[in-house]
């Protein structure tokens, strides 16, 4: 029997509003520009969440009237929320289930597409990493001349997606040399006859 995985959006919104109290928006917008590197949360996730906090006693909300503009209910962290986010921090963390990637999907099926369509795969996908690179270390320098508490926890989140990110790098100059190498030789391709040989 399958255990039920716990929901982690509760956890995320609670860690946001470590920050300061925010509206719901607020929160999407401060997760996508800090955290949606590797984690996501949308607002049909969000709004609902903070609704059950509410219930909970884990954060409360104020209405704040908006000059021309819809009221906006600002939520902040109670002590319960604090206490509540102390205990997820201090668990051990759950093993996650395989991504998806679309790339290594059709690498392994490879054998029956063109070298050619393959390399073209590698090589978007290294352009894609070469611009996360330079991104992660914009942002890198950035967090380098803050003063926040927080900022060596963000750059230890930040690293880890510029070490996995230059590790890849190398993995797409391995696999494309080595897909340069079997056009070189089709013999070793291994390629059976099938869809959109060269």
């Amino acid at each position: 029997m399958k255990s039920v995985r716990e929901p982690k959006s509760r956890y995320a919104i609670l860690g946001a509003l470590t920050i300061e109290p925010m509206s719901g928006y607020d929160i999407k917008e401060l997760l996508t520009q800090s955290v949606g590197h590797f984690w996501n949360e949308s607002y049909g996730q969000i709004y609902p969440t903070l609704k059950q906090l509410a219930d909970e006693g884990l954060v409360t909300s104020r209405r704040v009237a908006g000059a021309g503009k819809p009221d906006r209910h600002i939520y902040t962290l109670t002590s319960s929320g604090w206490e509540e986010l102390g205990h997820w921090l201090s668990r051990p963390v759950e093993s996650h289930p395989p991504g998806r990637s679309e790339l290594l999907l059709k690498l392994f099926f490879g054998r029956h597409a063109s070298l050619t369509s393959t390399a073209e795969h590698v090589s978007r996908h290294r352009a894609l990493l070469l611009e996360r690179i330079a991104q992660y270390e914009a942002i890198e320098a950035d967090l380098n001349t803050q003063a926040d508490p927080d900022q060596p926890y963000w750059l230890f989140t930040l690293r880890h997606g510029l070490s996995v990110s230059r590790a890849s790098l190398g993995w797409c100059d391995e696999t494309l040399s080595r897909l340069a190498h079997m056009a070189a030789r089709p013999q070793e391709s291994g390629r059976s006859k099938g869809i959109g040989h060269d």
